[in-house]
């Protein structure tokens, strides 16, 4: 099975005290509408870091600070290996503009399971609410 390498933002409104968490719905492809972290897949010769600064940009024309490592994902779609590469993120310059999404929100806490994730994305929400005030 081919292993597909990529990366995902934990958007943040604040990275130190994580009052909300941005999410989108997919805009596109055989999951579109599932809710996700933004982010894209791993260009050769780019560190997972900045994939994530690019795929942001390309996103949802934003410039991010990505933080910390939160885990790596792996996980079996019925025609692909994922393994994705998770980091906390602030925005540094922009607004967040969908580009190919189809929707997006500020999520708290306690709205972590108001959509519907995706497979792999779920798989973080417990390490996210961990985190959050």
């Amino acid at each position: 099975m081919k292993t597909v390498k990529v990366v995902a933002a934990i958007i943040c409104d604040d990275i130190k005290e994580k009052n909300k968490i941005f999410a989108t719905a997919r805009g596109y492809g055989e999951l579109k509408g599932g809710w996700e972290f933004p982010g894209g897949k791993v260009e050769p010769g780019e560190t997972s870091q900045q994939a994530l600064i690019r795929e942001i940009i390309e996103e949802l024309d934003t410039e991010i600070k990505v933080g910390e490592l939160i885990d790596t994902v792996e996980y079996d779609y019925p025609t692909f290996h994922l393994s994705m590469d998770c980091f906390w993120a602030e925005v540094k310059a922009g607004h967040l503009e969908l580009k190919e999404a189809e929707a997006a929100k500020w999520l708290t806490k306690d709205q972590l399971e108001s959509v519907t994730w995706l497979p792999a994305d779920i798989l973080l929400i417990d390490q996210i609410r961990k985190c959050m005030k």
